[in-house]
């Protein structure tokens, strides 16, 4: 196929023509697809539900620890939560704590700890003159709310396909102390898909910043959602990378169950060093009496270990990896030669990372909400909303059936073609 740059204007024109006629008739089939966010689909959410059946009126609900689940005790997580999550995310169960339902939830905690107390007994963030934050970017929005909430600077850092620019990045965080921290998705990151290197992860351990209450906000929210069986990214674990390099303090790493089980019912978690997490337990005692204690009981004794958790993931990848095929595929099926966009093929995660010309992505993502496709907003995956090049355009494939995915496909690509040619007829 030919670039659309190549074309005569008369060729583009006629394009223009055939590609809005076939819009029209995409419109006229009034279609309701949500690719709005990264959601297990009612099929996936469906392989969690013998997790109602663990505990019953009849149940013993004593924990390991002697402690009855029903009732007050063990601040930070019984004991069989604590063996399989910590084995989810690859570090000792001593170096664990188990929160409540949402790692979004245990970072907003942990930015907010900062801001008012400090870092281990250093001055409160909200004290100082500035504070500033990396943003690798395309990023997670989410994580972009939490720090413009608390007013924090968000600095723009490209990602690589290894990782966040690491020469970047270890500029900044050497040079100004004003930088206090970083957010980061290691593996299958939201929305590029990219696993970080083991090159990038030892860099990140070895960082030697200006400020001593900086800290790498790791959320290894993908850790084990691999697509493939004979495919997978592998990461180096940070916390024992940043001990090695004698940083032990610098990470704080987070994840949860909210797509493996039942997001918004899930079990999270946080990892760190020893000091950190005296801290963190400190505040604790404050905050709560203890976190949801039954359904961290009935997690443990629904996947019984990690094996039986990587099990379930397997059938998790089953059924989202066709309608990740079936995106990526019509991707390089319709545009591939066209140079009018270009798409990331991740091994595992929840997105796929589109990137239109320069000037394109909130009018491809307005084309297809008029024709019955809500996308994420063109812009969410940077700071403030704001995409310098309005390229960037997330995919999320996971909510909709297969055969819902084929079709919103097909649309999208359909409006990447159809507004690449109207840029270029304006230019």
């Amino acid at each position: 196929m030919r670039a659309y740059k190549d074309l005569s204007r008369e060729e583009l024109l006629a394009l223009k023509a055939e590609l809005e006629k076939s819009y029209e008739e995409e419109k006229a089939k009034g279609l309701k697809l949500d690719m709005s966010r990264g959601k297990p689909s009612a099929e996936q959410l469906d392989l969690s539900m013998g997790m109602m059946d663990v505990l019953t009126s009849g149940s013993d609900l004593m924990c390991e620890q002697g402690v009855d689940c029903r009732n007050y005790g063990i601040l930070d997580g019984i004991v069989e939560a604590k063996r399989l999550l910590s084995d989810m995310m690859e570090v000792p169960m001593d170096n664990i704590i188990i929160y409540g339902n949402s790692s979004l939830n245990v970072m907003f905690d942990a930015v907010s700890r900062c801001m008012t107390h400090g870092v281990l007994g250093m001055t409160p963030w909200c004290k100082l003159d500035k504070v500033k934050f990396l943003c690798p970017v395309p990023g997670y929005d989410r994580h972009f709310a939490i720090t413009e909430y608390f007013g924090i600077e968000m600095v723009n850092v490209p990602m690589t396909p290894t990782g966040p620019d690491m020469d970047l990045v270890e500029k900044l965080v050497a040079e100004d102390d004003s930088v206090k921290g970083i957010w980061c998705v290691p593996k299958y990151s939201n929305p590029q898909g990219i696993s970080y290197s083991d090159e990038t992860v030892r860099r990140f351990a070895a960082l030697k910043p200006a400020a001593k209450d900086f800290r790498i906000f790791w959320d290894n929210a993908y850790g084990i959602h691999h697509l493939y069986d004979d495919d997978q990214d592998e990461l180096v674990e940070i916390l024992e990378a940043c001990r090695e390099a004698g940083n032990p303090d610098m990470v704080y790493k987070f994840s949860s169950t909210s797509k493996i089980t039942f997001p918004g019912s899930g079990v999270a978690a946080i990892a760190a060093s020893d000091a950190n997490l005296k801290e963190i337990r400190r505040q604790m005692t404050i905050q709560t009496i203890g976190h949801d204690k039954v359904n961290q009981l009935r997690h443990a004794r629904f996947f019984k270990d990690i094996n039986g958790m990587r099990e379930h993931m397997r059938k998790h990848a089953a059924i989202m990896r066709p309608k990740f095929e079936a995106v990526t595929d019509q991707l390089e099926k319709e545009l591939t030669g066209l140079e009018i966009g270009s798409w990331t093929k991740p091994k595992g995660g929840y997105f796929i990372s589109f990137e239109a010309m320069e000037g394109c992505a909130k009018a491809i993502v307005a084309k297809c909400k008029e024709a019955g496709m809500v996308m994420t907003g063109a812009g969410a995956t940077f700071p403030y909303g704001i995409d310098p090049k309005d390229s960037n355009i997330r995919i999320a494939p996971t909510y909709p059936t297969l055969d819902e995915m084929k079709e919103a496909a097909k649309l999208f690509v359909l409006c990447v073609k159809l507004v690449s040619v109207e840029k270029l007829l304006a230019q």
